[in-house]
């Protein structure tokens, strides 16, 4: 598909016009929303913008102004001494005074917001005093981190730029608050910003841990339209929002796509597709990633196999699993105990104990001990078959494998 070079970027949730707010116009719940992001060169008007400025006026109009004042221990807590104490001594001088403030502060002194804006008039702080600020912040995960972040993007000496923006939408977004990584989107375009492919695609992989497939998809899609670049990245994000969606088979198509680009995802999204075909049972698709994944340079570990071996067991082929299970022990990979109960789990299935028998004949040969998981599924089985004495024999084999590891 060519490229569209004219027409705007539009994004699946900038579609109403927002709440005021403080930080930007706030939007609507992301399902119902439908955004236009802008280019640079692109005016963007909204008579919102001066209505959120006249609130803010009007509201800071109520409260006390902030005045700068040192600190002295005796008006200190315990914890807040504590927390000043354990600042880093490399810090900046004029950060420590903005942290002490922060540690210290109460709503009665005045706004944050006011806070800052002394801080500016007093010390003059450049960009990495704020990066100081802002990591030790994170660090000791303080409740004002995020405010504080969203103020300092509209702090001229902080030199906020995309990737600013785009590390409070990852922020957010890895603690669950959608909304306000929505509202931090629309706070960047409305700044005559355009997203690229690391901000889309930190939406995309937002979008998809949050459950809003069709959200990551027309993400996702607008990409391709607007031919952004597509990193292992972009497509590992999709990719498990389909596996998330319960649509491998689309997440597999975008894994050859990628190949078709010479591009491999990453270990965990391989095993993420192998998962979900594997607990359907579905033996075809299983297979497929796992060929493809030892084709992408990926070594299966114990956990693939286990995973393949789960899809032969639902799937009642117990031939096909022990194919599997004889592979893994010819790459030079010890058997684990999840692996050897579901191969003996597939063979119960069919009924066939002396096979399993050989089995476990083998693996004592080659001094592997059965261990628990393993131990119970022999146990129900011969309690099913009513072998008493085979159970009790069993068990004391359990208790003494167990207390051997």
């Amino acid at each position: 598909m060519a490229c569209s070079s004219t027409r705007m970027l539009s994004y699946p949730f900038l579609n109403k016009l927002p709440k005021p707010s403080k930080f930007l116009n706030k939007p609507t719940k992301h399902s119902s929303l439908k955004p236009q992001f802008t280019s640079n060169s692109t005016q963007i008007t909204n008579p919102q913008i001066t209505q959120n400025v006249q609130i803010i006026e009007e509201q800071n109009k109520e409260r006390p102004k902030f005045k700068w004042v040192e600190i002295k221990q005796q008006n200190m807590t315990e914890s807040q001494k504590v927390a000043i104490l354990k600042l880093p001594k490399t810090m900046e001088k004029r950060c420590k005074a903005l942290m002490r403030q922060i540690i210290c502060y109460a709503e009665e002194k005045g706004s944050l917001c006011d806070l800052l804006g002394v801080w500016v008039k007093l010390m003059k702080p450049t960009r990495c005093d704020w990066l100081s600020v802002l990591k030790e912040l994170c660090f000791l995960d303080h409740p004002f981190f995020f405010q504080i972040s969203e103020l300092a993007l509209l702090e001229e000496s902080f030199e906020g730029n995309i990737r600013d923006y785009t590390k409070l939408i990852h922020m957010y977004a890895k603690n669950g608050r959608v909304e306000d990584a929505e509202n931090v989107l629309l706070a960047m375009t409305n700044r005559g910003m355009t997203c690229d492919q690391v901000t889309l695609t930190t939406v995309i992989h937002m979008y998809s841990k949050a459950g809003h497939f069709k959200l990551a998809e027309e993400t996702f899609e607008e990409m391709k339209l607007h031919c952004l670049p597509l990193d292992r990245r972009s497509y590992g994000s999709m990719i498990m929002a389909y596996i998330r969606a319960d649509m491998p088979n689309k997440g597999e198509d975008l894994f050859k796509e990628m190949e078709r680009h010479e591009m491999y995802a990453g270990k965990e999204v391989y095993k993420a597709l192998l998962r979900a075909y594997s607990m359907k049972g579905d033996v075809e698709g299983a297979q497929r990633v796992f060929d493809a994944l030892q084709v992408a340079g990926i070594c299966p570990d114990f956990k693939l196999f286990g995973l393949l071996i789960n899809a032969y067991h639902l799937a009642g082929q117990s031939q096909k699993a022990r194919v599997v299970f004889d592979n893994m022990r010819k790459a030079g990979i010890e058997p684990h105990d999840k692996c050897v109960a579901l191969l003996l789990a597939t063979y119960e299935k069919e009924n066939r104990l002396n096979t399993a028998l050989d089995l476990l004949v083998s693996l004592e040969r080659d001094g592997i001990l059965v261990g628990k998981e393993a131990s119970q599924v022999l146990v129900e089985w011969f309690r099913r078959l009513g072998v008493v004495d085979d159970v009790a024999h069993v068990l004391k084999e359990c208790v003494a494998n167990v207390n051997a590891l």
